[in-house]
């Protein structure tokens, strides 16, 4: 026969005072506006999101060599209209500028050194009376580095740094239209998907699939050999290709994996729709991933401009990969060190630039995905 257990006798302590109808302490209100609270949490959250982001070294280096580069493009303009303005303008302007730089060339039959040496034939076309081993005067171009042009002219007598730093502003424009573009159309399209499933998930994904198994640049050469794209068009044409493909995929497991989470489930009991759910509990959810791929969009973004500009398929001013197509198509491509400042500035801008957004998105993934933050 089992034994009935008694239960515990319960002690009734002193009735709880400062609840709402009590007649000891009224509740005080909290009257602090909802909007600087929230302030606050963002602060709070910034500020620890920060420090894990410190930690990363090369996520800093990323950001400083991207503060260079955005240094660049606000000083052009103000050496434009200061240092560069004026009567210089017409010398230091990265598109029509020109400055006849003139050097000493001896004249010889055969050319064994160009950056000093000129053809009989060449140096009668301005001196006809010019004979072998006279010393003349000749406009040179390119020029190489002095201390009026710190990194030389184009073949076309233009300045070179003016032109590094005009073409700043370009990459910078172009990666963030693409990337917003990017960010967009993939939270949208991921969330939606992962929210709705079915006959929408499926579409949507085989949608992504057959963009993932296009090749990118040459649809892009196909585009710019039938329409002349301005630059804000190839950054929504790079957003739109991207934010329904790859991206779109990841984003979507991401959502799938807010979209079982117990506090959504509360929204939905609630009676949210589900628009509702997705633009209000999802989507704010998949953000902080869908930063960290706007970062690799813009370096992608970079590489694209610069390869569509070389091939002249890029209405543009000026860009990197435009200074590098012009010493390709006066010859200077295969020439080396002989002439590096045609090549290796507008070449190692975009590396360093498409490289520092990289090395942010690296770092910001440590930020977003706990698994690799350290402990």
């Amino acid at each position: 026969m089992a034994l009935e257990q008694k239960p515990p006798d319960l002690e009734i302590g002193p009735p709880i005072t400062g609840l709402e109808g009590s007649d000891d302490e009224p509740i005080i209100a909290i009257t602090e506006p909802l909007w600087r609270i929230r302030l606050r949490l963002l602060w709070r959250s910034f500020k620890k999101n920060w420090g894990l982001f410190a930690e990363n070294r090369i996520g800093l280096v990323g950001l400083f060599v991207i503060a260079i580069f955005a240094v660049m493009a606000i000083a052009h303009p103000i050496l434009m209209a200061t240092a560069w303005g004026g009567d210089n303008r017409e010398i230091y302007d990265p598109v029509i500028g020109y400055d006849a730089v003139v050097k000493e060339f001896t004249v010889v039959e055969e050319v064994t050194d160009p950056l000093s040496e000129i053809e009989l034939i060449d140096a009668r076309f301005t001196n006809i009376n010019a004979q072998v081993g006279d010393v003349i005067e000749q406009p040179q171009q390119p020029a190489s580095p002095s201390s009026r042009h710190l990194l030389g002219t184009d073949p076309l007598g233009r300045d070179v740094l003016s032109q590094l730093m005009f073409s700043t502003r370009a990459a910078f424009f172009l990666g963030m239209v693409a990337a917003l573009v990017t960010v967009f159309i993939a939270t949208t399209v991921g969330s939606i998907a992962a929210f709705f499933r079915g006959f929408v998930d499926a579409f949507l994904m085989r949608v992504a699939d057959l963009i993932l198994l296009m090749p990118l640049i040459p649809i892009l050469i196909v585009i710019g050999g039938f329409w002349t794209i301005e630059l804000w068009q190839l950054g929504v044409i790079i957003g739109i290709l991207n934010g329904f493909g790859g991206v779109a995929i990841v984003l979507r497991s991401q959502a799938l994996a807010v979209s079982v989470k117990p506090f959504v489930d509360a929204a939905r009991v609630a009676g949210g729709s589900r628009w509702h759910l997705i633009f209000r509990h999802v989507i704010p959810n998949v953000l902080p991933l869908s930063f960290l791929y706007m970062m690799f969009g813009v370096t992608e973004a970079i590489s694209l401009e610069a390869i569509l500009s070389f091939f002249g398929l890029l209405n543009v001013e000026m860009s990197w990969g435009l200074m590098i197509s012009i010493a390709q198509a006066e010859g200077y491509l295969l020439r080396g060190l002989d002439v590096w400042w045609l090549l290796f500035p507008a070449g190692l801008a975009v590396t360093f630039l498409a490289a520092a957004f990289f090395l942010v998105g690296r770092a910001m993934d440590e930020v977003v995905n706990p698994r690799l933050r350290k402990r």
